[in-house]
């Protein structure tokens, strides 16, 4: 792959020279994913985004929902049977529990008999309201068991790591990067989700988009290290009878937010915890900015 600019169709990777290094980019969970690389040499440059690819495939093949047979999928059909799994699926398991008890049962990710009701697909209808309450019976993490290395959830429960798994690869990735190459400066971003491990000097310049106005970025940002989420309904929504409906379900009532902001982006140390935040401020509704400043971060909140 020659790096001053090359596209491998087969792998969806692209690479170009930029005034700064070198500009990365392929597709992964359902996203555009670029790395930003403060190199010089072209061939660091390639090793740096084959190795963010295959780390961000590696996750996608392994936790999305959508991939018969990986371990996500096996544990959606164990009907009611324990699975065995490993300490990575351990870990975000416990992450989710974390954020499912910090949110108060609000960040949930055993709510895919919810989500796979409201279908934000362009259709512009509701969901029956029977139809919601009999999903909701297979909802609630407390339910599920885990263990060191094995997880129970009950028959007709399943599990969808979506709202961490993006989040997770993007910090995996710029670990693994910062490890192999401490001293050059790279920024992930994986659809709007970014880290930057090693402190650049100048910074890089991230645009944060405006929910109103899609094709404008609303505000620039100059992060020197750290990480940046954003969560929002800004692409996923619903109007029927006048009403807007956001895809931030609330799992104890069925229903998409009430109130919630268009999009929430949270700066912090690392790109899960970022995400978390912004995803439980969305899911305060019209406290979102009270949640967000009584954590101490620094944050963007856009409402219509």
């Amino acid at each position: 792959m020659a790096a001053n600019s090359t596209n491998s169709q087969a792998n969806n990777i692209s690479i170009q020279p930029r005034e700064w290094g070198f500009l990365g980019s392929f597709r992964a969970m359902a996203s555009p994913c670029e790395v930003l690389m403060a190199v010089s040499d072209p061939y660091i440059a390639e090793q740096m985004l084959q190795l963010a690819f295959q780390e961000a495939k590696r996750i996608e093949q392994k936790f999305s929902r959508f991939i018969e047979g990986n371990v996500i999928w096996h544990l959606n059909h164990a009907n009611g049977v324990a699975k065995p799994i490993d300490a990575e699926t351990l870990h975000l398991f416990q992450f989710a529990q974390q954020c499912y008890q910090l949110s108060d049962g609000a960040f949930d990710i055993s709510a895919c008999a919810l989500m796979s009701l409201w279908r934000f697909d362009g259709q512009q209808r509701l969901p029956k309201h029977s139809d919601i309450m009999q999903a909701i019976q297979h909802v609630g993490l407390s339910r599920m068991t885990l263990t060191d290395n094995h997880v129970y959830l009950p028959s007709g429960m399943s599990i969808d790591f979506g709202g961490i798994g993006k989040e997770y690869a993007v910090d995996k990735t710029a670990q693994m990067l910062a490890k192999q190459w401490p001293d050059y400066s790279v920024l992930v971003n994986f659809g709007g989700d970014i880290a930057c491990p090693i402190s650049k000097a100048d910074g890089w310049q991230v645009g944060i988009e405006n929910p109103l106005h899609l094709d404008n970025a609303a505000a620039l940002l100059t992060i020197r290290q750290g990480a940046l989420a954003t969560s929002g309904t800004t692409r996923r929504y619903i109007e029927v009878d006048g009403r807007r409906y956001g895809h931030i379900i609330n799992p104890k009532t069925g229903y998409p937010v009430e109130q919630a902001p268009l999009s929430v982006t949270v700066l912090a140390q690392n790109c899960v915890m970022a995400g978390m935040l912004a995803t439980m401020s969305m899911l305060k509704g019209p406290d979102a900015e009270a949640f967000l400043q009584q954590q101490g971060v620094d944050f963007k909140v856009f409402r219509g």
